[in-house]
């Protein structure tokens, strides 16, 4: 993902791109003032490195650029602190370095950053109160203590602010993604509601002709073929219809019930085993105690089919495909475990689109059929794979506590 999205973006960047050019200037003129030696000509070194990486970045945003720009950070700031040991604003700027990361939201880049940067002043308090003892840095070595507080102090502040926006940052992805799916459904739903019933009119009069023609005994056997062959393909055609329509079901039409998982997993077990003993999977329902849900019972048992009908067709051979319930947090969860072939993360991203699936002759609204079902009575779906280990789904549903009347 692009951090720089915009003209707008690009703008705001060069602004501070420049200040912070006019800010290593200055840092370098001060340096000039101080006198020309070895030190200069590093600092001048590290601020042309710096800012070419600063400007390059828009037209290179990778995350090795990102690495780099980081590293270029923490050797400059960390020279500033050794080459003028008495300016104290470059301890303050030291507290800082992990801050960098914060701006590319990478993790792995942030904890690198704040665990060398950690590192590092270990060695300098070391170094100071052994070795310097405030020849160099008298600002630091009149409160060591103070200053090693302060310092991990600041760190924990970063972190926490790291943390936080990571967090939110992820959560805003996590709706994001919700509000997409539900926008599939909606725009699928209105499709569905709009055609499918102009479309399985003038296909049950067909159908019924072909019927009729298949009957008649004045068709040589070649043509009855070609007519069975014929009401297969809209009986597929009719199939995709009633997905269409189910997946357009407004939630009112739908009447709930409590359901016991437990129970209504074993029926479904029943109903899907010899399909699995078909491809030689079995079948290992695990559910110890008895949970409770209020949804359709027709409905949870289509979800179950149909995720458990891709498990079974996804599993390799003789291999098996674990059921599991139980309930935490309030909600009953139900895993679905197989052990095929798994899929990949653009995969991933892509299950529950309309008309996308893995199958040659799939149509893709099994599954969003699946998603619309769970996110009908408030439960949520997942799906966590990875290629040549199989693949795990877990559903989610409210807990109810079942009152015998």
């Amino acid at each position: 993902m692009r951090d720089l999205n915009s003209q707008l973006d690009f703008r705001y960047y060069r602004i501070i791109i420049a200040l912070i050019n006019v800010l290593m200037v200055l840092g370098l003129l001060d340096g000039f003032m101080r006198g020309i030696h070895w030190e200069y000509f590093v600092h001048l070194l590290l601020v042309l490195i710096l800012s070419i990486s600063l400007w390059i970045y828009p037209k290179k945003e990778t995350n090795f650029m990102k690495v780099i720009i980081v590293i270029e950070s923490i050797v400059y700031l960390y020279s500033l602190f050794i080459f003028y040991p008495d300016i104290s604003s470059s301890f303050m700027l030291l507290c800082l370095i992990p801050g960098i990361s914060i701006l590319f939201f990478l993790p792995r880049l942030f904890y690198f950053s704040l665990i060398i940067n950690i590192l590092f002043m270990t060695i300098i308090f070391s170094y100071i109160s052994l070795v310097d003892k405030g020849e160099s840095y008298s600002y630091l070595y009149m409160d060591l203590p103070g200053n090693v507080i302060n310092f991990l102090a600041s760190q924990a502040v970063l972190y926490i602010i790291f943390y936080l926006s990571l967090t939110r940052l992820k959560n805003q992805q996590l709706y994001y993604e919700q509000v997409q799916q539900a926008e599939r459904l909606k725009t699928t739903g209105q499709l569905a509601a709009a055609v499918a019933h102009e479309i399985r009119n003038p296909i049950t009069v067909v159908k019924g002709f072909l019927q009729f023609y298949q009957e008649d005994q004045s068709f040589s056997k070649n043509k009855q073929e070609h007519f069975a062959m014929m009401l297969e393909e809209l009986q597929i055609a009719e199939a995709v219809i009633s997905d269409f329509l189910s997946v357009a079901k407004p939630k009112n039409e739908i009447e709930s019930h409590t359901i016991n998982v437990k129970d209504a997993l074993q029926v479904v077990a029943e109903l899907i085993n010899s399909y699995a003993l078909l491809n030689n999977v079995t079948l290992k329902l695990v559910v110890e105690e008895n949970f409770y849900i209020a949804c359709s019972l027709i409905e949870f048992k289509q979800l179950l089919i149909n995720l458990l009908k891709n498990a079974i067709e996804a599993s390799p051979f003789g291999a098996p495909l674990i059921i599991q319930a139980k309930e935490q947090n309030n909600y009953v969860k139900i895993n679905l475990i197989d052990s095929g072939n798994g899929m990949t993360e653009d995969e991933l991203k892509s299950i529950g689109m309309p008309f996308y699936s893995l199958k040659s002759k799939g149509t893709g609204l099994g599954l969003m059929i699946c998603f619309n079902i769970v996110h009908r009575y408030n439960g949520s779906i997942q799906f966590q794979s990875e290629i040549g280990k199989g693949t795990n789904v877990t559903v989610k549903f409210p807990s109810i506590k079942y009152i015998e009347k």
